[in-house]
């Protein structure tokens, strides 16, 4: 198999619709596309019923075109990432990796337009986050929820707004930023750096006053994050947990019992904003992105230094400061309902606490007119407690 031979495929997968995100190549199944969060055969000449572990092995070698690491990679770690271009068409973060003998491939289409929030339509918490001068902002969620995107249209707001020089660290590099205001140095793992925390160390030398990582891995990384936001520089990461109170829990658990109240401190001190996302299935197709936001505020602080207690969790601090840009996953999915974005069944579906959401849900149709339950017109039983006469 050919270069021209992969390049033909994955423009074929391509050519299924617009709202392809992924292209998916499994021993045992055709070509496939993820399409508005649905796995799509796709249809080439000639077909391809099933794939045999050749093809799949031959597709995945050819991605790599022979790269030493990649390999050693592949076959001490049983993955391995990369990116492709397809010219003119579009640009792909790859996963190789190997299951029951065999070998699969992931490409994630990256968009090549840099996102803006009117085009996102993200919060107006963002555009603060875009004018924060140091400190550390996570952006979490699960893999495809769209932190990357989210990321990247914040680095765009900053190179609207402002003068400064901004390293990315990333694996791979998904958009490519112009040099507007700010100044950007994009930095690929495996090509420009080996691990996320030496390329962060070497940062450190290189004057930016914002730093890009792609993923906070582990705890070396984490540690020279904080070390980075303590000495006055903006850090964006990204983790895949669920909520914010997760997010701190993940950092925590990175670290021995003994240190644990340091990193508190350290945590408290640098954290400004953690951003959680999910994506829902849109009314009509496609997704939209439901947020969970967190700002640092006192409470925030004291709760992230001495853990949660009752009337004092994170859900119930992102509650109460709504008004300062804060708002919770199910506030969010009753305002997506509200505006006819997405259905009352997958509102309740995604929702993080269903009885807060359903009494939301239900108050949003009862200002519509909307009936709010299923039970019919209700009636007093006039014979209740009389005896039951024998004819």
């Amino acid at each position: 198999m050919r270069i021209q031979e992969i390049d033909y495929i994955l423009g074929k997968m391509l050519d299924v619709g617009n709202n392809v995100s992924d292209l998916n190549i499994t021993v045992g199944r055709p070509f496939q596309v993820e399409s508005s969060g649905q796995l799509v055969p796709v249809e080439i000449d000639p077909p391809f019923e099933k794939l045999t572990p050749l093809q799949t092995e031959t597709f995945a070698l050819n991605l790599m075109r022979q790269d030493r690491r990649l390999t050693e990679n592949l076959l001490t770690q049983g993955s391995c990432d990369l990116s492709y271009e397809l010219p003119g068409r579009a640009r792909f973060r790859v996963n190789i990796f190997s299951q029951r003998g065999n070998y699969s491939i992931v490409l994630r289409k990256l968009e090549s337009k840099i996102p803006t929030f009117e085009g996102m339509n993200l919060p107006e918490a963002f555009r603060k986050m875009a004018e924060e001068k140091n400190g550390i902002i996570f952006v979490t969620g699960a893999t495809g929820s769209g932190k990357s995107t989210s990321l990247a249209a914040l680095l765009n707001e900053i190179n609207d707004k402002k003068a400064v020089h901004v390293v990315t660290l990333e694996d791979p590099v998904e958009f490519s930023h112009p040099h507007r205001k700010a100044t950007f140095n994009q930095r690929e793992m495996g090509s420009d750096f080996d691990t996320f925390a030496s390329g962060l160390r070497a940062a450190l030398r290189q004057a930016p006053k914002i730093i890009l990582v792609g993923e906070m891995r582990d705890r070396e990384t984490v540690e020279i994050g904080l070390s980075a936001a303590e000495t006055g520089h903006l850090v964006l990461s990204t983790l895949h947990t669920v909520d914010a109170g997760q997010t701190i829990n993940r950092i925590l658990g990175m670290f021995s019992t003994e240190e644990e109240t340091q990193v508190r401190i350290r945590l408290a001190d640098t954290v400004r904003w953690i951003v959680c996302q999910r994506l829902l299935p849109k009314e009509g197709g496609g997704r939209v992105a439901a947020f969970e936001i967190m700002g640092a505020n006192l409470r925030v602080k004291d709760a992230i230094l001495h853990g949660e207690s009752e009337g004092k969790t994170f859900y119930e601090i992102i509650q109460a400061g709504r008004a300062f840009g804060m708002i919770t996953f199910d506030d969010y999915i009753i305002e997506l309902f509200k505006q006819g974005l997405i259905s009352e069944e997958t509102g309740k579906a995604y929702a993080s606490n269903k009885g807060i959401v359903g009494r939301g849900i239900d108050s949003v149709k009862s200002a519509r007119g909307q009936a709010t339950t299923d039970l019919g017109k209700l009636e007093v039983d006039k014979d209740y407690g009389k005896p039951k006469r024998p004819w």
